[in-house]
């Protein structure tokens, strides 16, 4: 399918997420996210702030909770994501506990989900799954349940990747997962690893709805 530069950029978060990132950085971001016309801009917790000052009309302002482990207890996660949206976060993208997916726990990844929707009803909550650790680790099936459990504990999205894990980013038969598990229901957030046109365009083939993305001026250049 062939897309429009400004039907994709509509579908972007344009994110700096790294640890060195400092409050110029992220004006600078918001600045050219202005420019590119993407959707939101994602940033770190204690940068949202800086993000929201900045940020012009209908941008809007995504974060990050339990972030990039997921290693975290339901209570951090849900208050990071809290403080996260007192400060003006509209979009809050979490992490799940891998390891209890891995182990089949969904309950447990249901409640973890659960306790950050609880503590902001009024956002738009994304669910990192960590795709290509789950079908690196487990199989298909594991992450279909996975996204299931989002679906049950009120997520808007499910979201392929941190981006920072070893196993890799979005793939695009972890979409087509995602997709013919939740989609229509929920947005599907392809992030991790998308540099080119062509990537882009494959994930959104697959049925993604959204895209993550660090490199969105590259990624825009390569369409009409």
């Amino acid at each position: 399918m062939a897309y429009t530069r400004a039907e994709v950029a509509a579908l972007i978060d344009h994110t700096l997420l790294k640890p060195e990132a400092t409050a110029a950085d992220i004006a600078a971001l918001v600045a050219e996210a202005g420019e590119l016309g993407v959707g939101a801009v994602c940033v770190s917790p204690p940068l949202v702030p800086v993000a929201v000052a900045a940020a012009p009309a209908g941008l809007a302002v995504a974060t990050v909770a339990g972030f990039p482990s997921g290693k975290h207890t339901p209570a951090v996660k849900a208050l990071e994501a809290e403080l996260a949206a007192r400060a003006g976060a509209a979009e809050i993208d979490m992490v799940i506990d891998v390891g209890a997916a891995v182990a089949g726990a969904f309950d447990a990844v249901r409640d973890d989900i659960a306790a950050v929707r609880a503590a902001v009803p009024g956002a738009v909550l994304k669910v990192i799954v960590e795709s290509a650790a789950l079908l690196a680790v487990r199989d298909e099936d594991t992450l279909a349940a996975v996204c299931r459990a989002a679906e049950q504990a009120g997520a808007d999205f499910v979201k392929t990747s941190t981006g920072f894990h070893p196993a890799g980013g979005a793939s695009v038969r972890a979409v087509q997962v995602m997709a013919a598990t939740v989609g229509g229901r929920l947005g599907i957030k392809a992030s991790g690893g998308i540099r080119t046109a062509a990537d882009a365009a494959a994930m959104l083939d697959a049925g993604a709805t959204r895209l993550g993305l660090s490199a969105s001026r590259a990624v825009l250049d390569g369409f009409r």
